[in-house]
């Protein structure tokens, strides 16, 4: 089996002003003169990490990871209290992209996003479609409606009704007949602290049980932070309230400026909040693309993603 490459640090780091008082943090590993890939993690809220360093061969390539807004190491950090969510929206993070690929002198690079970073590799990808070598999803998302209302307005909700439940039943009785996103977005940016605290911890319980099967039936260990919880609930609510900014079926609707672009989806198939349906949707639209499916695994990337993912990355490494 493939495993992920052994553990680097960055050779190179700093903070990016993209603007409207946001400066986003970024570092570069493995080979400088290896070719370039970004990594656009998932969330949106939950910064990168050193397993996204590993799925390249540091030896091929020129590996860049950033935080987007408002988490991670990037400022201000919407765990805080007072930090606006003003300036935050999906068409923010794609012009952030490409401030970042022209600060670090990159003309073209691959693209690889999970869960929301799929959406958003879409999103840039589309925009951007002469800066995109190729593009590696996994977890996929499109962006649409009924993905945001299937994960986070209940239709997956029989599959965990009492995870559902305790999400509900933490809203207060006179704000029940409203839409959860709504609500859980007002108590996370409610004056009082503790209620603030509260709503994060709930969200992030109902995040925790969803990843992967069986349910979770307790925090994830990142979200034993309560300053990253804060954020990523904050982050979530924030998107999913506006639907990522993406105008229903877009990202599908924009898949044909792909066809000249490689690419890879790897999907689990009990992957229950992003259902497969969702990489399939995509596949028919994007048909050169592969799709791999992880029989036993589901949104959280176990071996067998790892694998493929790593897989994927090397069979695009330059001969």
């Amino acid at each position: 089996m493939v495993g992920l490459y052994p553990e680097i640090e960055p050779y190179d780091r700093g903070m990016l002003d993209v603007g409207d008082g946001h400066r986003t943090y970024w570092e570069t590993c493995g080979n400088p003169g290896g070719k370039a890939a970004v990594v656009l993690h998932g969330g949106p809220g939950s910064g990168c990490t050193e397993w996204h360093r590993r799925l390249f061969d540091p030896q091929a390539y020129r590996i860049v990871l950033f935080d987007q807004r408002g988490c991670g190491r990037s400022t201000p950090h919407v765990g805080g209290p007072d930090t606006t969510l003003e300036h935050n929206t999906t068409w923010h993070l794609v012009a952030d992209i490409e401030r970042l690929r022209h600060h670090l002198g990159i003309a073209r690079w691959l693209v690889l996003g999970g869960s929301w970073g799929s959406t958003l590799a879409l999103a840039y990808a589309e925009r951007h479609p002469d800066r995109v070598t190729e593009l590696i999803l996994f977890g996929v998302t499109t962006g649409r409606r009924k993905e945001f209302d299937w994960w986070f307005r209940g239709g997956v909700a029989p599959l965990f009704p009492a995870q559902w439940e305790r999400l509900c039943a933490a809203v207060p009785p006179d704000a029940r007949h409203y839409d959860i996103i709504e609500t859980y977005s007002r108590l996370l940016n409610d004056a009082d602290l503790a209620v603030r605290e509260r709503a994060a911890v709930e969200w992030c319980m109902w995040e925790s049980a969803t990843l992967a099967w069986p349910p979770l039936p307790r925090l994830a260990p990142r979200f034993t932070d309560p300053a990253y919880a804060m954020a990523f609930a904050r982050l979530v609510t924030h998107y999913v309230r506006h639907d990522g900014w993406i105008e229903d079926d877009a990202l599908l609707r924009g898949a044909g400026v792909l066809a000249a672009v490689p690419g890879t989806m790897v999907q689990g198939r009990l992957d229950v909040g992003a259902p497969i349906a969702w990489a399939w949707d995509l596949h028919r639209v994007w048909p050169s693309a592969q799709l791999m499916v992880v029989e036993s695994e589901g949104h959280a990337p176990g071996p067998g993603a790892t694998e493929a993912l790593v897989r994927s990355t090397d069979a695009f490494v330059p001969r």
